[in-house]
Order: C-alpha cells, then structure tokens, then sequence
C-alpha cells in the first residue's frame, strides 16, 4: 500500500501546485491591441476581462469596421489568456505524471 500513500502525496503536491498557479492566473496581465491601437484590451490569465478602451477617433469609422476590429481584439485576447493558462498548467501536471494515468 506505500505505492498509494505516494500516488495520494503526489495528488496533494500537484492540487497546491495547481491552486498557485490558478492565483498567479489572476495576476498575469496581458495587453493586446488591434486596429493600429484604436482598441486596447486587458485580460487576466485566467481569462478575465479587465478593461476595454477606444480610441474616440476610431469610433468615428464605419460600424462595420469598428465592429470587426472590437471583436478581433477581444477573441485575441482570449485567445492569448488560454494559450498563457494551459500552458502553464501543462508546466503543472507535466511534472506529475502518474503510470497508468496518461
């Protein structure tokens, strides 16, 4: 039964691992622009939106285009938040693989 205690250990290691990661999600800023820095966006790590800015100016352009810039700004951002999230989880459980597991 040692082999379990370990795997149990191994568990625990892993979920203190994992929740300081999740914390350091929530302090991970990432800055993207789009539209030649007419809309800025911050999101969090952990994919939490902080802010959203627009240029006065560009708000001026056609609608469509403001729209197209918005939305591409904002499925950046998220994409950028995932991509920060699995792969520093990847770092995470990488580390603890367990034989039969994976």
């Amino acid at each position: 039964m040692a082999g379990v205690g370990k795997l149990l250990k191994q568990a625990q290691k892993m979920q203190k691992s994992i929740e300081s990661i999740q914390g350091q999600m929530e302090t991970k800023v990432i800055d993207i622009t789009s539209g030649g820095g007419a809309v800025k966006v911050k999101i969090n790590g952990a994919g939490k939106f902080l802010s959203l800015e627009l240029d006065p100016e560009f708000l001026k352009e056609d609608s469509k285009l403001v729209s197209e810039t918005l939305l591409t700004a904002i499925q950046d951002a998220s994409k950028q938040a995932k991509e920060f999230n699995d792969a520093e989880m990847q770092k995470v459980t990488s580390a603890f693989q367990m034989p039969g597991m994976f």
